[in-house]
């Protein structure tokens, strides 16, 4: 889809991009320019509510919990092999 920019820099997002992703009045929109291309992304006014249920029944707590013990275990078993080398008991 194409639009025209006024002499003032305006354009107007069509309505079946609005439609299609949400975009209602207050929405921000953000440019994202890599000197290459220039990308526009809409975002939400309240970020935190659009997400508001995507994740039920994710099981998020559950798996982010799993992860944390994961990550726990393999610094534990870490430590264990980084010092099991240096230990040194004088016998005599």
């Amino acid at each position: 889809m194409r639009t025209s920019v006024t002499k003032r820099g305006q354009t107007v997002i069509p309505a079946a991009i609005r439609k299609r992703d949400h975009i209602h009045e207050g929405d921000q929109i953000a440019w994202l320019d890599d000197c290459m291309t220039t990308r526009v992304v809409a975002t939400a006014a309240d970020p935190i509510h659009a997400l508001h249920g995507q994740g039920k029944g994710e099981r998020l707590v559950e798996r982010l919990l799993a992860t944390r013990q994961a990550d726990r275990n393999d610094e534990h078993w870490a430590l264990c092999a980084r010092y099991s080398g240096r230990l040194h008991i004088d016998r005599g």
